[in-house]
């Protein structure tokens, strides 16, 4: 007899989720996530810098950058923007700046305000397979996305 999984489990073999507590109020959060002229101001890891080759940032946009690594390797990137709910979620499509990317993966983020003004930040990303997710997390994304939250805090804090 076969059993099958149920979904919840299904994708908890395919997720990644960082979570962050932010000394900034929901809208800050948000905004800085949303504004053309913020996002590529902080987004990625530290040591990176972000070359942005186009920016819409609404349902339906695209985000199309380049990371440049601290040892000069160069990352090509696109994000599909699928919803934005302003000052609660955005949710978008990740991978290489090409169409059909097999290792594309969906990141849904959520801003919760806490009573005392700050907001708690959740970054899901859901992947294709265990087997991409286990990949990504050998690479470093847990540690990276870590650092991109340090970065956002740093950014909100001036």
């Amino acid at each position: 007899m076969t059993t099958t999984a149920p979904l919840e489990q299904w994708a908890l073999d395919r997720e990644i989720v960082l979570t962050r507590v932010l000394n900034a109020p929901r809208e800050l959060v948000f905004k800085a996530w949303t504004d053309p002229d913020q996002l590529p101001r902080w987004f990625g890891p530290a040591g990176f810098t972000v070359e942005t080759l186009e920016i819409d940032i609404r349902e339906g946009g695209t985000w199309r950058f380049i990371f440049t690594g601290p040892d000069g390797t160069r990352y090509d990137n696109r994000m599909v923007f699928l919803r934005v709910e302003p000052g609660r979620l955005i949710e978008f499509d990740h991978g290489h700046d090409k169409d059909d990317d097999p290792t594309r993966f969906r990141c849904i983020i959520t801003f919760d305000e806490q009573s005392n003004g700050k907001t708690v930040l959740t970054l899901r990303q859901l992947h294709p397979s265990k087997m991409q997710r286990d990949g990504a997390i050998g690479f470093g994304a847990v540690e990276y996305g870590m650092q991109t939250l340090d970065k956002l805090a740093a950014h909100l804090a001036r």
